[in-house]
C-alpha cells in the first residue's frame, strides 16, 4: 500500500486498536493467479509482539483450501468520508477522500485440533457476544462438535503490517477544523466517526 509519510500511524497499539474496533475485514488470497476474497469477523490479538488474526471459513468455502501455505492479506477499512472543496481556503481545490486503512500480511495455519477451534469460538463469542459465552457454555459437547465440523477454523500469523489514516494532515489547521466540523454535523455515522479520529491526529 502507497502509504505517504505524514499518514502514518504513530504506533502499532494504534494500529491495533482499530483492526479491534473494525474487526469485519476482507481476506484475500490468490488462485491461478486471480485474486479470491471473503468477508469475515477477526479476533485480533498481539502475542509476543507479533500480531495473530483468528477466524473460520464455513467448510464449503473453496477459498479455505487456497490458504494451506499461500501468502494471504486481510485487509481493514472504514471509516472513510468525502471531503468537499467547500472546506479548503482557497477557491482553487479539488474534492478529495479521507480514510483509514489497515493491510496486513501473512502466512495462515489451519487450526485442525477440536481443542484450538474450540477455543477460537470461545475467543469470538468473546470479542463479538459476551453474554451469549453462558449460554454457549451450557451446550452439549456434541452440538459444538457437530457445529465445528462445519467449519475451516485458522489463524494468520502477521509479518508485515501496512497502516495508513489519511486524515487531511497536509492541511491548514483551519481547514482541518472546518472539515471536522463538517464531517461531525453529516447525517452518516462513519462521516461522524471519521471525524472523531480526525480530532486526535
Amino acid at each position: 500500500m502507497y502509504i505517504p509519510a505524514q499518514f502514518k500511524f504513530k504506533d502499532q497499539q494504534q494500529v491495533i486498536d482499530f483492526m479491534q474496533r473494525y474487526s469485519f475485514a476482507t481476506l484475500v488470497t490468490a488462485k491461478d493467479q486471480l485474486p479470491i476474497a471473503t468477508h469475515l469477523p477477526f479476533h485480533i490479538e498481539l502475542r509476543e509482539h507479533t500480531v495473530v488474526l483468528s477466524s473460520h471459513f464455513a467448510k464449503a468455502n473453496p477459498q479455505a483450501q487456497e490458504l494451506i501455505d499461500r501468502p494471504a492479506l486481510v485487509i481493514f477499512n472504514e471509516p472513510h468520508a468525502y471531503i468537499a472543496p467547500r472546506n479548503y481556503d482557497k477557491q482553487e481545490n479539488v474534492p478529495t477522500w479521507n480514510y483509514i486503512s489497515v493491510h496486513a500480511y501473512g502466512k495462515a495455519t489451519i487450526l485442525h485440533e477440536e481443542i484450538q477451534q474450540l477455543e477460537l469460538m470461545e475467543k469470538m463469542i468473546s470479542t463479538y457476544d459476551k453474554d451469549y459465552l453462558e449460554q454457549w457454555a451450557s451446550l452439549s459437547n456434541s452440538f459444538k462438535l457437530k457445529m465445528l465440523k462445519g467449519i475451516v477454523a485458522f489463524e494468520i500469523t502477521v509479518n508485515d503490517l501496512q497502516a495508513q489514516q489519511k486524515l487531511s494532515q497536509n492541511k491548514t489547521e483551519n481547514e482541518r477544523k472546518k472539515i471536522i466540523n463538517d464531517l461531525k454535523n453529516s447525517k452518516h455515522s462513519t462521516d461522524q466517526d471519521l471525524a472523531g479520529y480526525m480530532k486526535h491526529t
